[in-house]
């Protein structure tokens, strides 16, 4: 159920774009998520940051789409999340010393230094280089291709990033049994 909320706005944009086109599908991507947000608000009291964020960046790109009637603004969208998420992450382990991925995943499992550096370059690495990859599209492809990519290209190169990153850290998460990952013993 928390898959279908997460992804409520961008399947409706996508309905939406490929029955009325990129000004309605802006529209009911911008309800979608005040919706999702309200929705989110009720059931468990607590809107992540990372939420509100994207409410925001929804209302001020969607919103400039719309004023402007312009399709430009909607497709930097994703590009300025993920280069705001990357460069948080950034951000966070040069000039805070702190690693967001750690303090985000840190109480679930327990993994060496290292490999949490890691973890973060990584995400900071796969949001920045999916901005780069989310303009390439807009600005080398139609419309359509487009709003393709942003669901099933965006989707799926995430779903591949987090198997990729899963394969990653079976190698260090400790056993029960473990005293420690197979590569940090002696």
């Amino acid at each position: 159920m928390k898959l279908l909320i997460d992804f409520f706005p961008i399947i409706l944009f996508f309905a939406a774009f490929k029955v009325w086109g990129i000004y309605v599908a802006t529209a009911v991507a911008i309800a979608a998520t005040v919706v999702q947000i309200g929705y989110i608000r009720l059931k468990h009291g607590k809107v992540e940051p990372l939420q509100w964020l994207s409410l925001g960046v929804i209302v001020l790109f969607g919103g400039a789409t719309l004023l402007a009637h312009s399709e430009t603004f909607i497709k930097w969208k994703p590009t300025v999340l993920y280069w705001l998420m990357g460069g948080t992450l950034l951000v966070g382990q040069l000039v805070f010393r702190k690693n967001f991925i750690q303090s985000l995943m840190g109480a679930q499992i327990d993994l060496p230094a290292p490999v949490w550096r890691n973890l973060n370059w990584g995400w900071t690495g796969f949001f920045a280089t999916m901005g780069v990859l989310n303009l390439w599209v807009a600005y080398n492809f139609d419309t359509d291709t487009w709003v393709n990519f942003k669901l099933f290209g965006g989707i799926g190169l995430m779903f591949a990033f987090v198997i990729a990153q899963a394969l990653y850290l079976s190698r260090h998460v400790k056993d029960e049994g473990d005293a420690a990952p197979k590569d940090l013993q002696p």
